[in-house]
């Protein structure tokens, strides 16, 4: 009789590790090679988190797309993670973004969105997390905001590790990855002191934001309860030239505002860019020399002014810098 218990016992063991949200038998998630060569690819959930799911084609592989020698888009998402791009030791000031590329919810561009971003980031001493974030059919306001949120507080547990500062982590969401910023802005807490998991036990809240081209389904995003400590935030869109997302970026920008006039102890310092040419996507490209193309250095420049990067040396500074 104890040896049919124990079998049992071992039978159920095996089926919850392979189970699915509802508790349904489920194939075994595959875990995501880097997209990068070299690079470290962490799960965002450990293996048999309730969160994780096995829908369809969770047994395969993820897809990629190449383009021009690197990953361009991914799809086929089962297993969320961040990859990590650390700046160099040497150039390393502490700030950390989490990279949300967009596409629409279908489609995951780390291209243009995350890989370049994150190693031109790189190179100003920021480090970077490209999250992979589920598409559809898994929920935006539900299973990739449950990794959003987990992704700040994973990557404030490793601060040390990593080599970053706990207090200077950002979230850049492009486009669809925009709505992961907007939902992280609306929703982050303080974490659960009492957790089992230690990593649920570390707060959620974002120390600054970036939204590029922000989109998201229109009425989806509650925007009448910001939090009054929302984290400073940039925002910047193409305006006649990509009306949708130029409109979103208004709104969210305006219900921040709202908030941000009255926080103590002074107004949040929130920029916005509407940019009067330009259409929809190009991440950091310079744009054939529109002024849209120059949006990452405005960018920086804000970062310079809340001492979240250290301020570029005046030409007298440069001067003797060489000099010596």
């Amino acid at each position: 009789m104890k040896r049919i218990l124990l079998v049992l016992a071992v039978l159920l063991i095996a089926r919850s590790a392979f189970a699915g949200a509802d508790g349904e038998t489920a194939v075994k998630l595959i875990d995501p090679k880097p997209l990068t060569p070299g690079h470290q690819v962490v799960p965002i959930f450990p293996p048999g988190h309730p969160a994780l799911k096995a829908l369809a084609d969770a047994d395969k592989e993820e897809i990629w797309t190449i383009q021009n020698e690197r990953v361009a888009k991914v799809n086929n998402i089962h297993v969320p993670t961040l990859e990590l791009y650390l700046a160099p030791p040497e150039k390393a000031n502490g700030m950390s973004v989490i990279l949300s590329p967009g596409g629409g919810n279908k489609d995951l561009w780390v291209g243009h969105e995350g890989t370049d971003v994150a190693k031109w980031l790189n190179t100003l001493g920021v480090s970077c997390f490209v999250h992979r974030y589920r598409l559809k059919p898994y929920g935006s306001a539900t299973d990739a905001l449950a990794e959003t949120q987990r992704a700040v507080r994973l990557v404030r547990a490793n601060a040390k590790e990593w080599n970053i500062d706990p207090h200077k982590i950002g979230h850049m969401g492009f486009s669809a990855g925009g709505e992961q910023t907007a939902r992280l802005a609306l929703t982050y807490d303080a974490g659960t002191p009492d957790a089992a998991d230690p990593i649920d036990r570390v707060s959620s809240r974002p120390d600054w934001l970036c939204l590029v081209y922000p989109g998201w389904a229109p009425g989806t995003i509650d925007m009448k309860t910001v939090p009054a400590d929302v984290p400073p935030t940039f925002l910047v869109c193409a305006g006649t030239g990509d009306v949708f997302h130029a409109r979103q970026t208004v709104e969210f920008y305006n219900a921040l505002f709202e908030v941000g006039r009255v926080q103590k102890p002074k107004p949040l310092n929130i920029e916005m860019h509407i940019y009067g040419t330009g259409g929809h996507g190009g991440s950091i490209t310079p744009r054939n020399g529109i002024p849209f193309g120059t949006w990452p250095q405005r960018l920086v420049e804000w970062a310079q002014d809340l001492k979240l990067m250290p301020a570029a040396p005046t030409t007298a500074e440069a001067a003797t810098s060489t000099a010596k």
